[in-house]
């Protein structure tokens, strides 16, 4: 008998296991794993950052946060400003997939192993399981009633602290007076070669903004799209690199800034057809070690300066403008910010859609960007 499984029969078996697991768990809740407190209960923080940096400090001074991204270097910025700010927090963050995040926070819990104290992650399903659950510290930081509705847990259980939209790009210079200007341009077959692509059966979000692709234009627009020969990458950060370094003049499958200063590099927010936004979600583990320097960094992210310094001209906070120039992205029917978090609530679905654009676009192949962090990264 060989013994030379294929990957889609190991990941087949792999998530077997994992959602029995899951089963299991949910099924078998843990001592302390009561229900999330009702929203009467749980007061919007009145203590300012730097009373709650002292009592950060005076609980052991250290914070972990696993934080979903594509890179490590996708950290840096909140590792200085943090650091910046409260210079005596042993901070440490963790940058993974959050497709990986989520199973291993599972699996640390499962284990009496939790390293992180916040999770930040796109896997929003994990954040409504999770109150389920009651492993989610019910926490509403300062500036919470003015969260758009959302982009908040009516519980204080998790708490959006960013908004991110994916779209398409291009090289200004090599798209020229031709440069497309919606999702339907793009099959165009001047573009044919040029066009660099996340994954979409790869991360969720990306799927996601794919299946809006297909809704809107049907499978014959995918068919058309794999004729271009997109050159796919993991990573949502890799359609930027690819259109920044010249190597291709589109980028499809990642985030940008609609009001970017940038001349050379033009990310689309279209007018009248699809692209898709939600917001981050985060939310303080109940066993987390420690839980004071998890809400320091939930009132620091939401605050208002923080809010104000969003890279893409959108914040989660109601009160909140970075850009004049753009209305509030949940008043913005393009950006389909309702219909993420459905979406990533029906698994099944999601791996027909994975599944079936697998077959128009060959299986993901390729290490995961961030490396293999392993079981207890940050410990």
């Amino acid at each position: 008998m060989s013994s030379n499984f294929s990957r889609r029969r190991l990941l087949a078996t792999g998530a077997g296991v994992a959602l029995g697991s899951a089963a299991t768990v949910a099924a078998q809740s843990p001592a302390g794993a009561a229900p999330a407190t009702t929203s009467s209960r749980v007061r919007e923080e009145t203590r300012s950052l730097d009373e709650l940096y002292q009592a950060a400090l005076a609980e052991g001074g250290k914070f972990v946060l696993y934080q979903g991204g594509d890179v490590d270097s996708q950290a840096a910025a909140v590792r200085a400003a943090f650091s910046s700010r409260f210079p005596d927090i042993d901070l440490t963050v963790v940058v993974d997939y959050s497709k990986y995040h989520d199973v291993r926070v599972d699996n640390q819990l499962a284990t009496g192993t939790l390293v992180p104290d916040v999770v930040q992650l796109q896997t929003l399903q994990d954040f409504t399981r999770w109150k389920r659950e009651g492993r989610l510290l019910p926490y509403k930081p300062a500036g919470f009633s003015r969260v758009h509705k959302g982009f908040k847990d009516p519980d204080g259980a998790w708490t959006a602290m960013a908004v991110i939209a994916f779209s398409f790009m291009y090289d200004v210079q090599a798209a020229g007076a031709a440069a497309p200007t919606t999702p339907l341009e793009l099959i165009d077959p001047r573009w044919k070669d040029a066009i660099a692509s996340s994954y979409p059966h790869d991360d969720d979000a990306v799927l996601y903004l794919f299946s809006l692709y297909q809704r809107t234009y049907g499978w014959d627009w995918v068919a058309k799209f794999a004729a271009q020969q997109p050159r796919f990458a993991r990573g949502s950060h890799t359609p930027g690199l690819a259109v920044n370094s010249k190597q291709k003049t589109i980028g499809v499958g990642t985030s940008g800034s609609a009001v970017s200063a940038s001349t050379s590099v033009k990310w689309v927010a279209p007018v009248g057809h699809p692209f898709m936004a939600w917001g981050q979600r985060a939310a303080i583990l109940k066993q987390a070690a420690h839980p004071t320097a998890g809400k320091l960094y939930l009132n620091w992210v939401l605050s208002e300066e923080r809010q104000k310094a969003s890279f893409n001209g959108w914040s989660v906070r109601t009160d909140v403008v970075p850009n004049p120039s753009l209305k509030p992205v949940w008043e913005n029917p393009d950006a389909h910010v309702d219909g993420f978090p459905r979406f990533m609530e029906d698994r099944a679905a999601i791996e027909r859609w994975k599944q079936t654009f697998a077959l128009y676009f060959g299986e993901v192949k390729g290490d995961p960007s961030p490396g293999w962090p392993g079981l207890h990264p940050g410990r």
